[in-house]
């Protein structure tokens, strides 16, 4: 039996008792008026607490429920217990549902949830970055009313959301951005719409493809000389000394080449694959300019004239093989692209605190429109003068990543016939004065 039911009838079987014990003494018309009389109480009592119900019940808050009396003193016990759960279930819900809408707001993807019929029911602030959404203003609406690209419109009806759309929007500035937009359905035919920004990857693959064709363009043309020159050699039936002696000098050009190709490649891969930052070591600055400037006045081989200025005898942070590299790569190009009887000018300086390592040529210098480019991998103003004088078009990409690498920058002066300027700029941080 219910309890409350056994409440009430322990409640109401000594007063039924009482009037029977009354009747018989007094007479059935006692009996009754008195039963009459405790029913009418009881019925009062009940009416009163209802009172009190329906009160709360109009504004039905948990420091009002009444205390009640009787059975119904358990009835607004329980009530109370009641709400204080269900206020306890709504804070936890609450705080669910702020942490949620933190972690929407904090992700780097745009976030939009959709109902079944595709109407805006919630977004994250990326939302507005990536689609122009606003949270307020609208929810509620169709998306295809805000995001009206045919591709998103035709890639919502096709309800087949297995792979994601990438379509070209503006963002952040970019005018043509690269965003890859994906549906996930979940719950009853509602739909979660997610959109990253692809850009940065898109270009990272686009430049692997350039990287894999630039290598095998590179290494395409030593090979075919090679195979032509041995395909020769394997024909000749009667050996031709003159023959012989140009096509084993082209030959070891070639390998030369394709050997010094292969070196950069590896240097270049080591460089970036490396992630731990250079050793912060004093490095030897004199010794290095002096390795340089012998190396340079071998390479040019009497062709130019060659001046080395130490303007300053501070020293520098680093790695000493990176630096010989990078500043190496800046030496050479100067001789290569230097005309016979041009200047060469290597400088140590301290420019504003600033460690600068600098190469001024009298070269043939570069027009304005290539100078942002001449960083990437096999990157060439000028093609066929590059091969000719022997570089390999990754000279200047291991010379940005080594100072990116030192916390430098490469500064690039020039000017279209009559010269240029290269310079490492280093850190203040980087610098190591004399007297150390």
């Amino acid at each position: 039996m219910n309890p409350h039911w056994r409440k009430i009838l322990v409640t109401l079987l000594p007063l039924f008792l009482l009037a029977g014990v009354v009747g018989l003494i007094g007479g059935r018309t006692v009996g009754i008026a008195i039963l009459a009389v405790v029913l009418t109480v009881m019925v009062a009592h009940q009416i009163y607490n209802l009172s009190l119900f329906r009160t709360w019940l109009a504004s039905p808050r948990m420091e009002t429920i009444p205390e009640g009396s009787g059975i119904w003193q358990h009835v607004f016990s329980q009530l109370r217990r009641m709400k204080r759960a269900q206020a306890q279930t709504e804070a936890d819900l609450k705080e669910a549902l702020t942490r949620f809408q933190k972690a929407g707001a904090a992700a780097p993807e745009a976030v939009v949830f959709l109902d079944q019929d595709n109407h805006i029911q919630w977004c994250n602030p990326r939302a507005k970055d990536y689609f122009g959404l606003d949270p307020h203003r609208d929810r509620g609406q169709q998306v295809t009313y805000v995001l009206r690209q045919p591709q998103f419109v035709d890639y919502l009806a096709s309800n087949d959301y297995t792979n994601p759309l990438t379509i070209r929007m503006p963002l952040g500035g970019n005018a043509d951005a690269t965003v890859s937009v994906q549906i996930v359905s979940y719950g009853d035919h509602e739909k979660l719409l997610l959109g990253r920004d692809i850009t940065k990857w898109e270009r990272l693959e686009t430049t692997r493809r350039d990287f894999v064709a630039n290598v095998s363009h590179e290494l395409r043309t030593p090979l075919t000389v090679l195979g032509g020159f041995l395909e020769t050699l394997t024909d000749m039936t009667e050996p031709d000394p003159d023959m012989t002696r140009r096509s084993l000098r082209l030959m070891t050009q070639q390998a030369v080449r394709m050997s010094r190709l292969v070196e950069d490649l590896l240097t270049l891969s080591r460089i970036e694959s490396t992630v731990a930052l250079p050793k912060e070591d004093p490095v030897d600055i004199e010794d290095l300019l002096d390795h340089l400037h012998q190396d340079a006045l071998a390479l040019s081989n009497g062709r130019h004239a060659i001046a080395l200025h130490v303007e300053t005898s501070d020293a520098l942070t680093g790695s000493a093989d990176e630096l010989r590299s990078a500043f190496g790569n800046l030496v050479s190009n100067a001789i290569r692209y230097t005309p016979e009887g041009g200047r060469i000018d290597i400088r140590w300086a301290s420019v504003d605190g600033r460690p600068v390592f600098s190469v001024t040529d009298t070269g043939i210098g570069v027009a304005p429109q290539h100078l942002d480019r001449l960083t990437e991998r096999f990157y060439r103003v000028d093609r066929s003068r590059s091969r000719e004088t022997g570089g390999t078009g990754l000279g200047l990409a291991i010379t940005k990543h080594v100072l990116s690498r030192h916390h430098a920058k490469l500064d690039i002066a020039s000017e279209l016939g009559k010269g240029s300027t290269f310079s490492a700029v280093f850190e203040p941080e980087q610098r190591v004065p004399a007297h150390h």
